[in-house]
């Protein structure tokens, strides 16, 4: 697991573009574990601060819950469609996954991201091939083409 500080000195180049997609919409989606195993997705905000990536839940939210009982999640950037005609202008979309760490105050639950793993999916300058890029802190950045 690594911090946001951790994965940005491991990676800069890739943690900025990263950054930069999620920062480019204020309405990210996240994935929690339901207390049957069952995936559960809601919208939330999330800011980079002080190193960290951070996110919150309002009282008793069942997103809160979910990360309180299972801290396994899922953040997904905002995301748009290619435009036709301009497909290799696409920023592409973002992933991080991890675990939640909770502390809890007057306003509700709030979280900091311990990494697992970092992905931008994207198309190549030519929008001929999908690109793939993931980051972990045991492997550092990968990446896959398909066409």
């Amino acid at each position: 697991m690594s911090s946001w500080q951790e994965f940005t000195q491991a990676s800069p180049e890739f943690a900025a573009r990263v950054r930069t997609l999620f920062d480019a919409h204020r309405h990210k989606t996240l994935a929690t574990l339901r207390a049957d195993g069952s995936p559960r997705i809601s919208g939330i905000e999330c800011v980079f601060e002080d190193g960290d990536l951070v996110f919150g839940s309002m009282p008793n939210a069942r997103k809160g819950a979910d990360l309180l009982r299972d801290p396994r999640f899922a953040l997904h950037s905002g995301t748009v469609d290619p435009v036709e005609g301009a497909e290799a202008s696409w920023p592409g979309e973002a992933k991080i996954s991890g675990r939640a760490t909770a502390s809890s105050g007057p306003e509700g639950d709030r979280f900091r991201a311990d990494i697992d793993a970092v992905v931008h999916t994207h198309l190549d300058p030519e929008a001929t091939v999908l690109v793939v890029e993931w980051w972990t802190p045991a492997d550092g950045l990968r990446r896959v083409e398909r066409a």
